[in-house]
């Protein structure tokens, strides 16, 4: 390789890097700002001009005042038990209506696969009235049930999703039929092979799913904001809309709230990326 070409090579790698560097500070503006913005302390402007993204005079007082002032912690336990709930409930029943849609044959499955994935077309807010009524209809708010009824209701519409099975669904068909024949051989039921064989195939697919559901549930607005008539049990994203107001639109207690709300978020996704990765499920095939 001559001079030129490495020079050509090591121009393209730099060009790459600093596009890729642009577009993640592009991204992370955002977060940078609001943190930023929480941790201004009240004597700074935060409308200036030219803005400054850096506080001259950082303090947590603004954590401490949101946290004393309302009760996050009971939203933070309320977000926490719907989102972790919705999680489990929404992998169980993808992976059992996906297992069926991959490795079993039966009369119209693929137009069944077809009808599911299309409705990932249809907005949620033309299915809200519907699922509402359906929601008074199961007694899901009935003030007998308590904390118990308002949790099934929030979590109700998150039960399954077309996504998930899609997901799913193209992670089982993915797995060697070796592995699923060897189980059959070995007497295991079909139930034994959906749980012992290919959940553990598919476990990145599991966790990218598990992710999707966490974030999509901790940051739900609209649906709880229907359906939660209980300040008690409003979920973060209720509570800090509702900051907005206590605090007369003080945008640097509003950023602080924010922050606290994200970072269980954050905090899934930092220890969970690291499993996923591809599983060498062929590995397992008897020879």
């Amino acid at each position: 390789m001559t001079n030129s070409q490495v020079r050509n090579s090591q121009l393209k790698i730099a060009g790459t890097y600093l596009l890729l560097s642009a577009i993640a500070f592009a991204t992370l503006f955002p977060l940078l700002w609001l943190i930023g913005t929480a941790l201004k302390s009240q004597s700074e402007n935060i409308f200036q001009s030219p803005p400054q993204l850096l506080p001259s005079q950082p303090t947590l007082d603004n954590f401490i005042t949101v946290w004393q002032s309302n009760p996050l912690g009971q939203y933070l336990l309320n977000s926490t038990v719907i989102a972790v709930v919705t999680v489990i409930l929404n992998l169980i029943f993808c992976a059992l209506a996906a297992y069926p849609l991959a490795r079993l044959s039966f009369p119209g499955r693929d137009w069944i696969f077809i009808l599911i994935v299309s409705t990932i077309m249809i907005p949620f807010q033309i299915l809200m009235i519907p699922l509402y009524i359906l929601t008074v209809q199961l007694g899901l708010l009935k003030r007998e049930f308590g904390e118990f009824g308002t949790y099934l209701a929030v979590i109700f519409p998150s039960l399954a999703s077309a996504f998930g099975i899609f997901l799913l669904r193209q992670a089982f068909s993915s797995v060697p039929k070796e592995i699923e024949e060897a189980a059959r051989m070995d007497g295991c039921s079909e139930l034994g092979i959906w749980w012992f064989i290919m959940l553990p195939a598919i476990r990145p697919a599991l966790i990218t799913l598990a992710i999707f559901v966490f974030i999509g549930s901790w940051s739900d607005f609209l649906w709880p904001l229907i359906v939660i008539q209980n300040e008690n049990l409003y979920t973060l994203p209720l509570g800090i809309a509702k900051l907005a107001g206590t605090f007369s639109l003080d945008w640097r207690l509003v950023a602080a709230g924010s922050v606290i709300s994200i970072i269980p978020a954050m905090g899934l996704f930092l220890f969970l990326q690291k499993y996923i990765v591809p599983t060498d499920a062929g590995s397992s095939v008897k020879g």
